[in-house]
Formats: structure tokens, sequence, C-alpha cells
């Protein structure tokens, strides 16, 4: 008698301000990142991806592309930043402040 092959069943999702792509994808226990995404075929849903140069991660923690999935992860497809987190926060705390007068 054979054995079924282990798998892992794991959720890929990607988001843009106006539309969410959440793809579920079955693979063999051992799978990376990587062969969730392409399972997945969500590059061809969203051919804006770049995963040369964007990042992903796992329940909110950036991971690796060969990073191994476990079973029922959730896989994301982070875009990049359009400002810089750091500069939006000083100038929206600048609005806040009134200007100091020496």
């Amino acid at each position: 008698m054979v054995e079924p092959l282990a798998t892992v069943r794991v959720q890929v999702c990607y988001a843009t301000p106006h539309r969410q792509i959440l793809l579920d994808a079955t693979l063999a226990l051992g799978a990376t990142v990587h062969q969730a995404i392409n399972a997945s075929d969500i590059l061809h849903l969203a051919p804006e991806i770049d995963l040369s140069v964007w990042r992903v991660g796992v329940f909110g923690k950036l991971r690796a592309l060969d990073s191994v999935v476990r079973d029922l992860d959730r896989v994301e497809i982070y875009r990049p930043l359009i400002a810089d987190p750091m500069e939006s926060r000083r100038r929206r705390a600048s609005k806040r402040r009134p200007e100091r007068t020496v």
C-alpha cells in the first residue's frame, strides 16, 4: 500500500488599495514561500508583483523566499512603500505643533 504524501495548505495574499487577492494552495511538505507563491498562480493575476524586489512574509513577519512554509500559513506579498514612514510622521507632527517664535 502506498502512503499519501504529506502536504501543507497555505493561503497566499496580496492587496492594493482597490483589490484583495486571497488564494489557497496545497503543497508538498517542506515547500518554500516561493513555491507557495508560484503554486497559487497569483503572479498571473497580479503581474505587477516583482519578487526580486518586493518583500514577503508569513502572518506579518518578514520571511525569505526560501523559508519553509507550515500548514495553514498565510503568505503575504508586500508592496513597496510609496513614502518614507519616518518622514511622513515628521510632517504630521509638524502640522500639529504651533511654530515657535524666538
